[in-house]
């Protein structure tokens, strides 16, 4: 089926993304072409749009109206300082895995108090660093993690703040390298391991225990697993209290997927009313909450812009090569991913210069595996720009310096207004802490 999308004069907003649209033939992230924006910066290029992100947080705070709960927004998803910024001013805290994050975090504004720090392999110094800084919370994975943060929060004189990342075993329905809990992932300890783990935790000096934690998996489209998970973990928060250990807090992180191909998950406050409902039945609704969303933030925030440098017709398949590569777009080579891929000039699809055909769309890299989109109906030729959606999640904090190419530049659009937030990185940028030596 063809991509290509209506040329009518008024606003034509594409499925899943309210603030990207199409005025008569012009593709327009909010109220900015992107045609003038590929002209005066170049391609490959991010464009994200705040309106886009304060709409979803938006639809997470109305969840929560009435109830005592932080959103940590998980950076990983897009650690760039002028994303953090907008979610920093908006009174999110966040979710980090390294102290590169909590480095970035406190750059763009955020309070240290609202940081809660994830991983399965936090380093000493990173435990200095964040304890020093004054983190909200330690999300601990691990019986060998309690007793090592323990140990340099007591050389600190401090007593670090602790949740325990319990892994529910419960089936995401995700991609396997994005599900995290399952009892085969690395993330979390086992349920039957937890109120075990609990009790050695509240006899660590270093440590103060405050909440539990519970994080299943990435792009969740249905609200099954989550309503398990939080059954599972509620069974848990009865037992752990009745062994005399009192949870502040119960977070459920985050994972809630968005529209990248017809996806359909339920709206965030949607979801929370019924996972909301099930705490207030189990007698747990006056606790605090913790969630740490990431992707439903800022995943459909997101456009790349690139233009296409050749077409290449075969026997068996038709190659429209790109300059946005792997290296920019990765989730495709890693996952398998789905972007739509859209004209940003929709009359530049109906000459009859350029009929339509179906393409496997790829990138500059000398790989296989560079592809951005397989199988794609496309009206293209060299020099037409193209617009993949749903990039503001997972592709620039992802993104690489595979063969020495440059990561792109990165604007934000608020209304008609447009900042840099990244300049375009060049091969001086990549070499700055080499060094040759005498040979």
């Amino acid at each position: 089926m063809s991509q290509q999308p209506s040329t009518a004069s008024a606003a034509s907003a594409l499925p899943g993304h309210p603030f990207v649209a199409y005025r008569g033939a012009e593709l327009q992230i909010e109220d900015v072409r992107l045609s003038q924006l590929a002209a005066e910066h170049g391609t490959p290029l991010f464009v994200y749009s705040k309106a886009s992100m304060l709409a979803a947080l938006a639809a997470y705070q109305r969840g929560f109206a009435g109830r005592q709960a932080q959103i940590c927004y998980a950076m990983k998803a897009n650690s760039s300082l002028g994303v953090l910024q907008v979610f920093a001013v908006a009174g999110c805290g966040f979710d980090i895995v390294s102290g590169g994050e909590l480095e970035r975090v406190l750059a763009a504004g955020g309070d240290a108090a609202k940081i809660i720090f994830s991983g399965v392999g936090k380093t000493r110094a990173e435990m200095r660093q964040a304890l020093q800084a004054g983190i909200g919370c330690f999300n601990v994975e691990s019986e060998a993690e309690l007793d090592v943060l323990s140990q340099v929060a007591e050389a600190l004189g401090l007593r670090a703040p602790v949740s325990i990342r319990v892994n529910p075993n419960v089936d995401p329905k995700t991609h396997p390298y994005i599900s995290t809990g399952l009892k085969d992932n690395k993330f979390g300890v086992a349920h039957e391991d937890t109120l075990r783990i609990y009790q050695h935790a509240a006899s660590l000096k270093g440590l103060q225990v405050v909440g539990i934690d519970c994080h299943i998996g990435s792009q969740i489209t249905d609200a099954t697993p989550y309503l398990d998970a939080m059954d599972r973990v509620l069974d848990l928060v009865a037992s752990i209290e009745a062994s005399g250990i009192a949870l502040a807090h119960i977070d459920f992180g985050g994972g809630l997927g968005i529209n990248y191909n017809n996806d359909t998950p339920p709206a965030a406050d949607a979801l929370w009313a019924q996972l909301l409902r099930k705490l207030d039945e189990r007698g747990y609704g006056q606790k605090k909450l913790m969630i740490e969303p990431g992707r439903s933030l800022v995943g459909n925030a997101g456009v790349c812009v690139t233009e296409v440098l050749y077409v290449k017709p075969g026997e068996h398949k038709n190659f429209c090569i790109i300059d946005a590569a792997m290296n920019d777009l990765p989730r495709p080579a890693m996952y398998q991913a789905f972007h739509a891929i859209v004209p940003v000039l929709a009359e530049s699809t109906a000459t009859p210069s350029t009929p339509e055909a179906r393409y496997d769309v790829v990138g500059p890299i000398c790989e296989s595996g560079d592809w951005i989109g397989r199988d794609r109906a496309l009206s293209v030729k060299a020099g037409d720009q193209l617009a993949v959606l749903s990039t503001g999640a997972y592709c620039m904090s992802m993104s690489s310096n595979y063969n020495t190419r440059g990561r792109a530049v990165e604007l934000l659009v608020d209304g008609a207004k447009v900042h840099v937030i990244r300049e375009r990185e060049s091969a001086a940028d990549q070499m700055r802490l080499e060094r040759l030596v005498t040979l």
